[in-house]
């Protein structure tokens, strides 16, 4: 499966991924920026803030709700942490929109 990273530029780059993975994680293993990840993937920082459009996601959380309230970046309705979203097979092709900054 793959996910689709786009800059604030407009530039993307589309990485294949194994089922399982979180978006943070991909992001982090694989040199994207824009993504910072301070907290290891345990949903405490925001700092793997991202922006999806997908109707295919889960709900938030009201953990990761809150956290966004905190993020560097302005929360949208798309907002998400990359952290709490996992990569399922329904989601091949995803596009996840990096914000300018996330600290």
């Amino acid at each position: 499966m793959r996910i689709i990273f786009v800059s604030p530029d407009g530039s993307e780059r589309s990485i294949s991924v194994r089922e399982g993975m979180s978006i943070m994680a991909v992001a982090t293993s694989n040199g994207i920026d824009g993504i910072v990840g301070e907290c290891g993937g345990n949903a405490m920082c925001a700092t793997c803030h991202v922006y999806i459009s997908d109707e295919r996601l889960k709900s938030l959380s009201e953990e990761e709700d809150e956290l966004l309230e905190g993020t560097a970046e302005g929360r949208t309705s798309e907002s998400r942490l990359g952290c709490q979203v996992k990569l399922t097979g329904d989601l091949d092709g995803l596009r996840v929109r990096l914000p300018a900054r996330q600290v």
